[in-house]
């Protein structure tokens, strides 16, 4: 079992593997085995609604289901491509403008084959949600080989 996860090690693979991540700023915060916090600063181009600048519905679910991806690599200790079957999110109110989004999600149980995620984003605590989310992804989903473990000093 990892003591940590190297966070500048996995911030590095998002920024260079997943372009459109690194693109709207998206950076880890905390990876473990129980979950991992990603967060997205407020950018006017994210703005739903011009007027009042509440954040549009994609650019949340951009953070939830890249952070879900993450929490499944969290918990498996590896990488493998994995693919978003389902992912249902329940909008609880608007995102306040001009404030940064978290999404803290978790991996809560495995098969095979597919790995199911909840979470939820926010501005300042996970207690006053912005956003529920669950879903279901599958493991594997292409002949893409293992990459084993992202542990504090050990290479992806």
């Amino acid at each position: 079992m990892p003591e940590a996860f190297d966070l500048d090690q996995i911030q590095a693979m998002i920024d260079k593997g997943i372009p459109h991540c690194a693109e709207i700023g998206m950076k880890v915060h905390e990876m473990s085995p129980d979950g991992v916090v990603f967060s997205l600063p407020y950018q006017e181009r994210f703005a739903g609604n011009p007027v009042n600048g509440v954040l549009h519905g994609g650019i949340i679910t951009t953070l939830i289901d890249s952070a879900a991806g993450m929490c499944i690599f969290a918990k498996l200790k590896e990488y493998m491509p994995v693919a978003t079957l389902d992912l249902r999110i329940d909008y609880l109110k608007p995102a306040t403008p001009d404030e940064e989004l978290f999404a803290f999600l978790t991996c809560y149980r495995m098969t095979r084959k597919i790995a199911f995620v909840r979470g939820v984003a926010y501005h300042e605590t996970r207690d006053d949600p912005i956003a529920n989310a669950v879903g279901t992804f599958m493991l594997q989903s292409s002949p893409t080989p293992k990459v084993r473990q992202f542990e504090k000093g050990k290479g992806a």
